[in-house]
């Protein structure tokens, strides 16, 4: 074969695109690029994200003109930016929360939606162990007294026969139940539609919200979000929870009141605070960056290079299939939680 010949044969191998797909996910692609090269493969043209960040309402009405597919993170897929959509056929979920998508808008201009349940559950429940040992342990501010010099031996909590209260029990939830166990913690829950066959397996108590928050040493947010109205965590149910207990939400940001919770903690009722989502990300002026007695993290929880993968993987098959006139691996409106 000739030099010529083999360059001919590369270029007819080139693989003309068939849908333009914006990639509003920050992470996806991040941590594994050649995703994005499958996508091309497949017969798609990859639109970037162009402002590096969660896409606003104004920024996707752009955005989203001339785009069959999105694989959106937390984008303000609003009824107007589906409206507005002129060729949009699928909307991936690059993850699980499906609160900012207007479900309904994209089910009556007959939008594909998708998402990835099953990915992260663990990476996100190693996450909540690692933030209420930092606080039982008091890890940080040890951290910072030895890296200090001062040499301050802080005393601590010990887990075991200790209760931790997971509000909800989904998928996340069951998995830092059978972490919290391992440590010898009592788990009770409460989810407006429990595992009950799970709850029994693995001796959990079904509670009300109420005797959840009055009983327990360590409060977990699992709770999906597009299944609470307003927020979950304010001012009442905080006066609620037991003098010093902990409060950990690797969950959504707004189930949490940060004023009311700021102020629980700087008057000491509350022991301390492990938070991963926060209601503005990232949290400029939230009153809690200015406390000691929490741990904060950037919205970390599924950022494990094993649950990246798997997010990835699904969310191509979700997309391409949706794109092909096939049925996506996990459709909303028929995926169980």
């Amino acid at each position: 074969m000739t030099a010529s010949s083999g360059i001919s044969s590369r270029k007819s191998d080139r693989v003309v695109p068939q849908w333009r797909v914006l990639i509003g996910s920050r992470s996806f692609g991040q941590a594994f690029p050649e995703h994005l090269v499958e996508l091309e493969q497949a017969g798609c043209r990859v639109v970037p994200n162009p402002v590096g960040r969660a896409l606003r309402e104004q920024e996707l009405l752009e955005a989203i003109q001339g785009c069959d597919a999105i694989i959106t993170g937390t984008d303000e897929l609003t009824a107007r930016v589906i409206a507005a959509a002129n060729r949009l056929k699928t909307i991936v979920k690059h993850g699980v929360g499906l609160e900012t998508i207007d479900l309904a808008a994209a089910r009556a201009r007959g939008i594909i939606v998708s998402f990835t349940p099953g990915t992260i559950q663990d990476s996100v429940a190693d996450l909540t162990m690692a933030l209420l040992l930092a606080l039982a342990r008091k890890i940080v501010p040890a951290h910072l007294s030895t890296q200090q010099g001062s040499w301050e031996p802080l005393f601590g909590m010990e887990l075991r026969d200790t209760t931790l209260g997971l509000v909800g029990l989904g998928q996340i939830g069951k998995a830092v139940c059978v972490r919290a166990q391992a440590f010898g913690m009592r788990v009770l829950a409460h989810d407006p539609y429990p595992d009950e066959r799970f709850a029994v397996e693995h001796e959990v108590t079904l509670v009300s919200l109420a005797e959840l928050l009055s009983a327990s040493d360590v409060v977990s947010l699992h709770a999906a979000a597009e299944q609470v109205h307003g927020t979950l965590i304010g001012a009442d149910e905080l006066r609620a929870m037991k003098p010093g207990a902990l409060l950990v939400n690797t969950a959504r940001g707004r189930l949490v009141d940060e004023t009311a919770l700021a102020e629980a903690l700087s008057e000491g009722r509350l022991g301390g605070a492990g938070i991963d989502a926060f209601v503005e990300e990232p949290p400029i002026g939230s009153p809690l960056l200015s406390l000691d007695n929490v741990v904060l993290t950037p919205h970390l929880g599924g950022r494990t290079l094993g649950g990246q993968r798997r997010m990835g993987e699904i969310c191509i098959q979700n997309c391409l299939r949706a794109l092909r006139g096939q049925v996506p691996l996990f459709p909303v409106s028929t995926s169980a939680r």
